[in-house]
């Protein structure tokens, strides 16, 4: 009989031991990674060209209010995501661009 309460309280001992490192781990933050800082892309203009392609920008979503934005993880994607993200952003923007447009001439006529 002893020997059963010994493996309980032994059990415990050892479940109380597992949690409180559980939880002492739990209390140090864990650290986010450095993120560069000098991430600037230089455009050289020595050619002459007056055009210049941000391709690796990715494309500029036109949001509900007007307003633009970009994907962020745009470099991240594989080219058959960008390919289809590009497919549905250009309808979206199409369609977004076209209710834009008819209540600036609605506002316009009023």
């Amino acid at each position: 009989m002893s020997s059963s309460a010994d493996q309980s309280s032994k059990l415990e001992g050892e479940l109380t031991t597992t949690s409180s490192t559980s939880e002492s781990s739990h209390k140090t933050p864990l650290a986010l990674p450095d993120v560069p800082h000098n991430t600037t892309t230089q455009l050289d203009m020595s050619t002459g060209s007056t055009t210049v392609k941000l391709d690796h920008l990715g494309p500029i979503v036109v949001n509900v209010d007007g307003t633009m934005s970009r994907i962020s993880n745009w470099d991240k994607m594989a080219d058959i995501e960008k390919k289809n993200t590009l497919r549905i952003i250009s309808k979206r923007n199409n369609e977004r661009l076209a209710v834009l447009k008819a209540k600036e001439a609605e506002g316009k006529a009023s």
